[in-house]
């Protein structure tokens, strides 16, 4: 279904009735990603979102309404339309780095934090600088090259070498789901909500009283590296390294993904 958020409409798919849980997708991914597991999360109110620039959701020509302190408040405002108060909260990379971000500036809307693969953003301004210089010519390459040059080129980055090893039919759905895009959405959203240009958490993590689920996959050095630290200033936190998996765990295994997620969402009911 479609809703507007502060201006700019969004696509919004929901599933299931009990717990609210939000689902919120990498970059070149959409609200298709979590599709899947429907079937294995029965109790909760799945509620998926295209990001801002990605898929059915639209794609700004203002750089600034990218920026993730204004995507937080508009999954605020997404949930106040839904009539939801507090919900539990999953985010996949990209994703990851806005439900952290929603968690820090929204710390009552967050029951539950999942963080797939993610990270509190860079720590120091020179890190930033030189990744806001990464990220701006990979947007430009976006516009010039178009979206098929730059799928190809996507899925040859060592980040996503596991996936190469998937089956041609899921690799194939993959594809599709990231040729949709447009290259202004792609591009704009690198440019506003990059690693380089949102704020540093790290400082910040101690602030989180919620339990936070940290799940990487064991041959994504870097991104389980990120996840040990994190654990170690999270005050409630759990941290689960899939073993002979990548970046993207729900997709190279996502029945141990359903299945973990399934009982950190559920641990101490009755």
């Amino acid at each position: 279904m479609t809703m507007m958020a502060n201006g700019v409409r969004y696509h919004v798919e929901q599933y299931g009735e009990g717990e609210p849980l939000l689902l919120l997708h990498g970059f070149t991914g959409s609200a298709d990603t979590w599709r899947l597991f429907v079937p294995f999360w029965p109790n909760f109110r799945l509620i998926a979102v295209d990001l801002l620039g990605h898929a059915r959701t639209e794609a700004p020509k203002d750089i600034r309404r990218y920026r993730i302190e204004r995507a937080a408040s508009d999954l605020a405002t997404l949930l106040d339309q839904l009539g939801i108060e507090e919900a539990n909260v999953l985010g996949y990379s990209m994703g990851g780095r806005l439900a952290l971000a929603f968690a820090v500036w929204h710390p009552h809307r967050v029951r539950r934090l999942v963080l797939e693969s993610s990270s509190p953003g860079l720590k120091t301004e020179a890190e930033r600088r030189a990744r806001r210089e990464a990220d701006e010519a990979l947007a430009r390459r976006i516009e010039q090259d178009g979206i098929r040059a730059f799928v190809d080129y996507w899925e040859r980055l060592p980040l996503f070498a596991t996936q190469r090893m998937l089956p041609e039919p899921v690799r194939a759905a993959i594809r599709r789901e990231r040729l949709r895009h447009t290259a202004t959405g792609l591009a704009n959203s690198l440019r506003g909500m990059g690693t380089g240009v949102q704020p540093s958490f790290w400082e910040r993590l101690g602030e989180l009283a919620m339990p936070v689920f940290l799940v990487c996959g064991e041959r994504d050095e870097k991104f389980c590296r990120i996840a040990a630290h994190m654990h170690e200033r999270l005050p409630n936190s759990e941290l689960v390294c899939v073993k002979g998996t990548g970046h993207a765990i729900h997709v190279e295994r996502p029945g141990i993904f359903a299945k973990i997620v399934s009982e950190f969402m559920t641990k101490g009911e009755v």
